[in-house]
């Protein structure tokens, strides 16, 4: 088909998949420990039987809060075309591949890539029962896909906390046709330098897919969890402040271990992860690499990221003005995203966004960033 515009960061979380699918699906051993539909005193939850809470069935954003006109701009935007009264309804217009092509259509996107349900993961507090459910989401993911696989680019969810697991998912889902893998990160996570991810590099380099980071918490969710009133919220703050840098943690672990030399077919994307500061955490790597890190690697960090590397952002008035300086950010290594349907996202006003964002640019800087980079790097043609 003719691509115009790809969002590369659009999003299926917990709130909104199909209410009966984690418990029939299940094997017999572990539908007790599966994520399920029970009436709470907002309305229906996602829970689990150890005491998980995964919001509101249809609610706002990734973690399905109530919705609160008033609240978040972009929300009540969001609110007006319906989304969340169909909701209500059992109307689920998120995870209905029929429904979704459509608000896809309200935005003029002809593609997108899906990110999943790796937040649930940490909630369940049950490693075993998580891999079970990421298992499940594939195979339904998968099917979903089917419906219009050169629109939709599902992401497989990957296992956290266990690499064996992680790379039989990996060649599981690249026999099952899934564009793509997503890793779940934590803010506790082994470091990315560490060679115990070796085995995971070596099976994305095998089965030639791109592999993404999405941004995450940095810190102990307990610390804001302990917080009450405006200390709670000063924590949010900073914390929806700073997350998008915190994959510099990734880039660079992944750079100064010399994975790109020794898994060449490697390529990453990081999701959400804004690009302003791009530039200036690169040059910064490159000033490190001449200075005392020649022996980590054969070439300048930011060569890597120009080889390898890809980075998603939905606003992001800063990148734009950096672009091409020293060599360092370039439209070749950047993808547009809507961030369908979370609270951060321009959906459905990414036509506005776009304009305004990229005012100052060429219409070839544009559809690369917009559509052809995406198309590229997921082989949509």
């Amino acid at each position: 088909m003719q691509y115009n515009r790809v969002s590369a960061d659009c999003h299926l979380d917990m709130p909104w998949m199909p209410p009966e699918l984690f418990v029939s699906a299940a094997s017999s051993e572990m539908k007790d420990r599966m994520p399920y539909v029970e009436d709470g005193p907002d309305g229906p939850q996602w829970v689990t039987k150890r005491g998980a809470n995964f919001g509101l069935l249809n609610g706002v954003g990734p973690g399905g809060q109530k919705l609160i006109p008033g609240q978040n701009k972009r929300v009540d935007i969001m609110a007006k075309t319906g989304m969340f009264e169909d909701g209500k309804k059992g109307i689920q217009r998120v995870s209905d591949p029929h429904m979704r092509r459509k608000e896809m259509e309200r935005d003029g996107v002809d593609a997108e890539v899906i990110f999943g349900i790796l937040g649930s993961a940490s909630k369940m507090q049950d490693p075993e029962a998580a891999i079970h459910m990421f298992r499940i989401y594939n195979d339904w993911l998968g099917e979903f896909c089917s419906h219009y696989p050169g629109q939709h680019i599902g992401l497989a969810c990957l296992p956290y906390g266990d690499i064996d697991a992680a790379v039989k998912e990996i060649h599981r889902c690249a026999k099952m046709g899934l564009r793509g893998l997503e890793l779940s990160c934590s803010w506790d996570m082994e470091p990315m330098w560490h060679p115990c991810w070796d085995p995971l590099w070596e099976a994305v380099n095998e089965v030639e897919l791109p592999l993404h980071f999405h941004t995450f918490p940095t810190t102990d969710p307990k610390a804001r969890e302990q917080a009450s009133g405006k200390v709670r919220r000063a924590a949010m703050f900073t914390g929806v402040a700073a997350f998008q840098m915190g994959l510099i943690h990734i880039v660079a672990a992944m750079i100064g271990a010399g994975v790109f030399d020794r898994y060449p077919k490697l390529k990453i994307s990081l999701g959400e992860s804004g690009v302003g500061w791009l530039p200036y955490a690169l040059d910064r790597m490159d000033f490190e690499f001449e200075d005392r890190f020649r022996d980590l690697m054969k070439k300048k960090p930011s060569e890597y990221w120009q080889a390898h590397c890809k980075a998603t952002f939905q606003y992001d008035v800063i990148g734009p003005m950096l672009l091409n300086t020293n060599n360092l950010l370039t439209e070749n290594t950047l993808m547009w995203g809507s961030d369908y349907p979370h609270t951060d996202g321009i959906w459905p006003e990414s036509t506005k966004y776009i304009a305004e964002q990229f005012a100052g640019l060429t219409d070839s800087q544009i559809k690369k960033i917009t559509c052809e980079n995406a198309v590229e790097f997921y082989k949509l043609n």
